[in-house]
């Protein structure tokens, strides 16, 4: 499984593209995305997305609540993991500039 941004181009080794935001990408289309699978309540609620605001400084709480979070998501977390298993090769695609710091980077560890 690997991470990267929605809006670098796709290519035929990303495999199947789950897109693991909230929000879709600001300007981009469904067709330019190429997403197979928007799984939108894997991610951050509002509520933590909105008080992180992709601030380096809150990052390790921002990690803290995001996997607290994940635990109490079970369903959501059993269906990624489920789609998973069905394919060969995954990728967990976000629209946050930073690459460090954002919930697919957390999300990853967490499947692992």
């Amino acid at each position: 499984m690997t991470i990267k941004r929605v809006y670098e181009k796709p290519v035929k080794e990303d495999g199947f593209r789950i897109l693991v935001d909230r929000l879709w990408p600001r300007g981009l289309t469904k067709r330019k995305a190429h997403v197979h699978l928007w799984l939108k309540d894997i991610a951050p609620s509002t509520k933590l997305r909105q008080w992180f605001g992709h601030d380096p400084s809150k990052w390790k709480k921002f990690q803290a609540l995001y996997l607290k979070e994940l635990k109490k998501n079970k369903s959501a977390a059993r269906l990624l993991r489920n789609v998973i298993q069905h394919h060969a090769v995954v990728t967990l695609v976000y629209g946050a500039k930073d690459e460090a710091h954002n919930n697919a980077v957390i999300l990853k560890k967490f499947l692992k």
